[in-house]
């Protein structure tokens, strides 16, 4: 291992790398180097402005930084955004109650950073010292830049593997190898000097002593004591400000707001006010300070109460998250579970077909042998046909796995991460008020489809200013309410409501002092039905949009998905196209299908869609690429397609010129769907939306 020990030092320090971080060139720093080595650009050398001037930029001169996309699942939960539509929005903040609500509010300037990952000044540059790569620093500065975890755990086991070598600190002659180190000494010890030096009573019974291997990891891990200025990073403390009474470096008096200052040597200070609360404030005992001094003695105590509630909230809060983790260990063994059924069902499946596919080869294989020409003959056509028609079977995706082996489950534990980082403690002065309820504007609240918008003030009397408002929602059935908006703003848009669905809003003031009472219940009515177009956003390429996104074709023979711009997960909905154009007898397909739908396939080939593609003369219904319920009848030009969900008794039906095409569908169905269609160059359709359920369906669903 000593031949990799180049690889494990700094090239800035040649010393062992201290939180060591990844360049984009894959070179490491340690991350106190780097701040070392940071230069400070012209602004005309910046990215913005070498963008602007047309001059190339590599991929090393800046770091990109991440994107939050926000979208919310239509009509299955909220999704919100605050402000006017023609004036920049205020993000979301932490709400006084500690519910974490989307989008963030932007983090406070830090104060108290170590110098390593305090703010670098505008258009800081650092160059690789390994390949010389030139890096812009974005408005993260070094923060930007990973941390090299796995380097620093080699470099522990590097040292821990040359542990043996430690030798002892205080042997007189020949060092003994070390067998102990005491943290608070910092001193290896061996045996005979241990009990010499450091015996185990009186004051240094307390110390701990550690294996050599593990204090050498914390003496390396142990921050540097080395105190720094506040306004100059860079520089240590060397001197004293006696008016400001603070440690000043040599910066501050030449450049800084104490240079006309009396200042003093640091150490003499240091000295000074060591002997001076012993010398200026002797413990003289006084008749009156005995009762003083007894009545703090409660408030010491209520800081241990105060501690143990603490940890109480915290373990608390731990044994939720517990619960949480074995609920969703056990949806993840019961999707495995479903995965493994679904595959040895296939396997099963495939096993039966091989074993007739088999006996039909022995079967054609005898036939051949046959030396009379008329008894082959007789038989040869059929024969012929039970091999192609076993060839097709083959050929429609038996053996095509039915079962992706990802797992379509995806934990989004970032909320919560930054939920526990912004876990403070609150302080409220009695003293100021709460703000004013808000008043809700009825003349600028509306509902649109299955979003809704409102408005709120707050009263025209009021002194108190408000720093924020939380609206709630509640579920659209008469549930509890929930937070969709904290922020600023006093107006706010919702998306993803169900349809058909009346929900009550309400609207709350807060301050650091606490939160308002709430304004009045506002009463919103959605849609009934719903009114939408084919969305560009999701299509395949291939798709051609025309009549404001109502009406769509392909421009390749193969079927390519184009989806609708709204989902259903509550409720009945019905929509209907018309075929425009028809040519060669190809097969559409028109259904419903999940957001991650496959989109270069027809539909129902995927485990994501359930459809029933027709041609000329009849139709089939699909899902995951099995065929069902085929159907005599077919389109032509001008022909009318009718699909309903009804997401109430979990159906799907299809209809063909107003008549119910075959059985129903599809049953169980529950879930986000968006309405869909598959078809090529050959085909031209209309969406038609906003169309109430038919009147034999709606009898039908009554006397059910």
């Amino acid at each position: 291992m000593e031949e990799m020990e180049e690889e494990l030092k700094c090239p800035v320090c040649g010393s062992f790398y201290r939180e060591p971080i990844i360049l984009p060139c894959s070179h490491n720093l340690c991350q106190a180097c780097a701040r070392n080595i940071l230069v400070q650009t012209p602004e005309s050398e910046s990215p913005q402005s070498r963008r602007a001037s047309g001059s190339g930029v590599s991929d090393y001169d800046y770091l990109d930084l991440d994107k939050m996309s926000l979208y919310s699942e239509a009509d299955s939960g909220y999704g919100s955004y605050g402000g006017f539509a023609s004036a920049p929005t205020t993000p979301c903040q932490k709400s006084p109650n500690g519910v974490r609500v989307f989008p963030p509010a932007m983090p406070p300037p830090p104060t108290h950073l170590s110098p390593a990952l305090a703010p670098v000044p505008r258009n800081s540059c650092i160059t690789c010292p390994q390949c010389h790569r030139s890096l812009i620093l974005d408005d993260r500065g070094l923060r930007g830049f990973p941390k090299n975890r796995v380097l620093e755990g080699v470099i522990d086991r590097y040292q821990q593997s040359k542990a043996a070598a430690l030798k002892c600190q205080l042997c007189e002659k020949v060092p003994k190898e070390a067998t102990v180190m005491c943290e608070q000494c910092d001193v290896f010890y061996c045996d005979p000097c241990r009990l010499r030096c450091h015996p185990p009573r009186g004051p240094l019974a307390k110390h701990r002593l550690v294996p050599p291997a593990q204090g050498r990891v914390s003496r390396r891990l142990r921050p540097r004591k080395v105190s720094t200025c506040t306004d100059h990073e860079l520089e240590n403390h060397s001197m004293y400000c006696v008016q400001c009474k603070m440690p000043v470096c040599y910066q501050c008096l030449e450049e800084g707001k104490h240079s006309s200052h009396e200042v003093k040597a640091l150490g003499a200070m240091w000295k000074l006010h060591k002997v001076s609360p012993r010398r200026t404030h002797p413990l003289v005992p006084r008749s009156s300070d005995p009762p003083v001094l007894l009545q703090t003695v409660p408030s010491i105590e209520n800081s241990v109460e105060f501690e143990a509630c603490l940890v109480a909230q915290c373990d608390a809060l731990i044994d939720a998250l517990n619960r949480r983790k074995a609920q969703l260990l056990a949806r993840v063994n019961k999707e495995h579970e479903h995965k493994l059924k679904v595959v040895r069902d296939q396997i099963s499946h495939c096993t039966v077909k091989l074993r007739q596919t088999t006996g039909l080869m022995e079967y054609c294989l005898e036939v051949i042998k046959e030396n009379d020409p008329s008894g082959f003959l007789q038989i040869s056509d059929a024969l012929i046909r039970r091999v192609h028609l076993t060839e097709d079977q083959w050929g429609k995706g038996t053996l095509t796995p039915r079962m992706t082996t990802d797992f379509d489950l995806s934990l989004d534990n970032s909320p919560l991460l930054q939920s526990i980082h912004q876990l403070d403690f609150v302080q409220v002065k009695a003293s100021s008020p709460v703000p004013a309820t808000p008043i809700l504007q009825l003349e600028e609240c509306c509902t649109h489809n299955n979003s809704a918008t409102l408005s709120w003030k707050q009263p025209p009397l009021s002194t108190v200013p408000a720093e924020g408002y939380i609206l709630e929602l509640d579920d659209g059935s008469g549930g509890q309410f929930r937070e969709v908006y904290v922020g600023k703003e006093t107006m706010c848009t919702v998306d993803g409501l169900h349809f058909n669905s009346t929900y009550n809003a309400r609207v709350k003031a807060f301050n650091k002092t606490g939160v308002s009472p709430y304004s009045k219940t506002l009463v919103l009515q959605t849609s009934e039905v719903a009114w939408f177009a084919f969305d560009p956003g999701s299509a395949h390429s291939d798709i051609i949009f025309s009549n404001d996104n109502l009406t769509v074709t392909c421009s390749s023979y193969d079927d390519r998905v184009v989806l609708g711009k709204t989902g259903f997960s509550k409720g009945v909905h019905y929509w209907e196209l018309t075929i425009d154009r028809y040519d060669n007898h190809p097969d559409p397909a028109f259904g419903v299908a999940r957001m991650d739908v496959m989109k270069d396939v027809m539909l129902g080939k995927d485990d994501k869609a359930w459809a029933m593609y027709v041609d000329n003369n009849r139709s089939w219904f699909m899902h995951n690429n099995s065929h069902t319920n085929r159907t005599e009848g077919g389109i032509t030009k001008g022909a009318t397609i009718g699909v309903l969900l009804d997401l109430n008794r979990k159906t799907l039906t299809f209809f063909i010129n107003d008549e119910q095409q075959g059985p129903i569908a599809f049953e169980n169905v529950e879930g986000l769907f968006f309405p869909a269609v598959s078809l090529n160059r050959n085909v031209q359709v209309t969406l038609h939306t906003g169309l109430p359920v038919p009147d034999f369906y709606s009898s039908r669903a009554s006397i059910a």
